[in-house]
């Protein structure tokens, strides 16, 4: 196991101990219990039906002596019977006691475990969550840390069983006889080296089919997610093929588990009762030599299984060991990222202010520069509108921002403060983004609102919803404020949901608002509804505005033209109509396509007359 694994293991070991090593102790109070009753039924044939010397300490025969001796104990064998199960029902107890404390341990682990990774994938950055699987986080918390449970519960504890247990029974068996004991070790090597190479399958067999497991993960969850777009392509049946592939693929692996495990136990059962046939034909050749009395074979035949289980037990123990390291190895991938981190001197600063990008140059991994030399500047309080073609770097602007990526040149200041020197949390707070396709929850409309502002008050959300032109749809719901939002907002429109996101948005104590595209999905007359509310509502609030509709654009102070990264125009509506260029073409053809709708309905209107 890697240092990292052992590590991670140890923590949570230590979070738990009082009931690990409650439940070890127990484990061990239990396994010299198991050795008592062989013992008892030798004592009764040799000692109490044979007369022969008794094998108990001198502390137990005198106890007898005082009872009245071998004579009374032979009239009264119940007495045996009586003591055999008061130790069944004692060793019933305490492995009880054990299996309990193990349980409350371990998923106090998982417990822990679970809520590490969930706070730790938090404080990523947004970087890492752009390239995770999905799926595969999902399976890494949820199945890779019940693996590790399940370790913890039922095969951590097997190891120190199975030590005693061969450390007692050789203990008991060497004095009675040495011969056949070594008798009985003769296959120990095999069955470990057995052990040993199953342990070393396992671990590679398992990898993949966790991984597997992953993938399929990921394919349910991309499609449960995106129904709408598989059912309005009409892709069911490739979505259906696609599963069953990554279904298939996870029964292949783990049926080579499978078979991984069921070669062993067999393999192991056949190795352990040629071991025990063995052992108790040598005993009984002993036995009838004179060399063994009746109790010592049924001594031997009974602790030589105490011998033979753990070591054979010891592949499961191994399998799973190794399924651990694999979900241990997997989990730790994700604690071992970087988490978002604030500068030492990062603060808090009033961000009422200019907002300036100077000499900005941006690519993603891998990828083309995106920003270039990007330089411009906004003034507190003004709107200001940018447009651009698909791939030009508007939505990055956003995203550079809110410090979701850093630029890997130039600077970007807010009321003169660098934002690499302003404490995240805080940044976020005072810059709102509403994007082109928000994220609703599986809430009431209401919790999906006031999440934004858990303090802010029911006429606060009514008036947020007022301004961003959500309230008539809201209360004409079934339930009102109480109506459920399907999972990602699935039961509302494109506009209802971009309204919701926009109220939810206003909540906050805005300094920037930046709206991406945010206003696609609502008509032209809302849009103005919204664009003059926000006016009214405050005029020391910053706002961009991203868009493809010129009309939406068309009353902010200032209009930027991005092309290729950089701002090709820059000006007023009036003056970018007036000017040659990307914004003048585009206006055409909107323009165009406006009169040539206003004409058709004329048209149809003079029909109908």
């Amino acid at each position: 196991m890697k240092k990292r694994n052992r590590r991670l293991l140890l923590k949570l070991l230590k979070d738990n101990w009082r009931y690990f090593l409650g439940a070890a102790l127990l484990g061990i109070f239990s396994v010299f219990m198991g050795f008592l009753t062989p013992a008892l039924l030798a004592e009764v044939l040799d000692n109490y039906l044979q007369g022969q010397p008794s094998r108990f300490p001198k502390l137990i025969s005198d106890f007898v002596d005082n009872l009245g001796g071998r004579e009374f104990m032979r009239l009264n064998l119940w007495l045996p019977g009586l003591f055999l199960v008061i130790i069944n029902v004692v060793t019933g107890a305490l492995n009880f006691l054990k299996g309990r404390w193990t349980a409350i341990g371990s998923e106090n682990s998982a417990l822990r475990l679970r809520n590490e990774l969930y706070a730790h994938l938090q404080e990523l950055p947004f970087e890492y969550h752009s390239k995770a699987s999905t799926g595969d986080l999902v399976q890494r918390c949820t199945s890779d840390v019940d693996t590790v449970r399940r370790f913890l519960n039922m095969n951590m504890l097997p190891i120190v069983d199975a030590v005693m247990m061969v450390s007692i029974a050789l203990a008991l068996l060497i004095p009675i006889s040495f011969k056949i004991t070594l008798i009985s070790l003769i296959i120990m090597p095999g069955l470990f080296l057995f052990a040993w190479l199953f342990f070393k399958l396992i671990i590679k067999a398992f990898r993949t089919a966790d991984e597997a497991e992953g993938k399929l993960t990921t394919v349910l969850q991309e499609n449960l997610t995106g129904v709408r777009v598989v059912r309005a392509f009409g892709q069911a049946q490739r979505e259906i093929e696609k599963y069953e592939a990554a279904n298939a693929e996870n029964r292949d692996k783990f049926m080579k588990l499978t078979w991984l495990d069921a070669i062993y136990w067999s393999a192991g059962d056949l190795m352990g009762m040629a071991q025990t046939l063995l052992t108790l034909v040598f005993a009984l050749i002993e036995a009838r030599a004179g060399r063994l009395s009746i109790g010592d074979v049924v001594v031997f035949t009974s602790y030589i299984s105490m011998l033979i289980w753990p070591v054979r037990n010891l592949g499961r123990i191994l399998s799973h060991a190794g399924r651990t390291m694999v979900a241990l190895e997997r989990i730790d991938e994700i604690l071992r990222q970087k988490e978002e981190t604030d500068p030492e001197n990062a603060g808090t600063p009033d961000l009422k202010g200019d907002v300036v990008f100077d000499k900005v140059s941006f690519k993603y991994d891998g990828g083309s520069e995106v920003l270039s030399d990007l330089s411009f500047t906004i003034k507190q309080g003004q709107t200001v509108a940018i447009l651009g073609a698909t791939g030009s770097g508007k939505s990055t602007i956003a995203l550079l921002l809110q410090r979701l990526y850093r630029p890997q040149k130039g600077s970007i200041t807010i009321a003169g403060v660098n934002i690499n020197d302003i404490k995240r949390k805080h940044l976020r707070n005072r810059v709102g983004l509403v994007l082109q396709e928000p994220f609703l929850y599986s809430k009431t409309i209401y919790d999906n609102l006031r999440m934004a502002a858990p303090q802010s008050t029911k006429e606060m959300v009514e008036e947020a919803a007022r301004d961003a032109q959500a309230l008539e749809f809201i209360e004409a719901s079934d339930k009102g404020w109480e109506t459920m939002v399907g999972e990602r907002g699935v039961t509302l429109s494109g506009g209802q949901k971009q309204r919701a996101a926009i109220a939810r948005t206003l909540l906050k104590q805005n300094d920037i608002l930046i709206f991406d595209d945010s206003l696609s999905a609502v008509d032209t007359q809302t849009d103005a509804l919204i664009r003059e509310a926000l006016n009214r509502r405050s005029r020391d609030i910053t706002t961009i505005i991203i868009s493809h509709r010129i009309v939406t654009l068309s009353q902010a102070d200032k209009i930027l033209v991005l092309e290729d990264g950089r701002i090709t125009e820059e000006g007023t509506h009036e003056e970018l109509i007036r000017r040659p260029g990307l914004y003048q073409r585009i206006n055409h053809i909107q323009s165009g396509l406006e009169d040539e709708f206003a004409s058709q309905i004329n048209a149809s209107g003079d029909q109908h007359e």
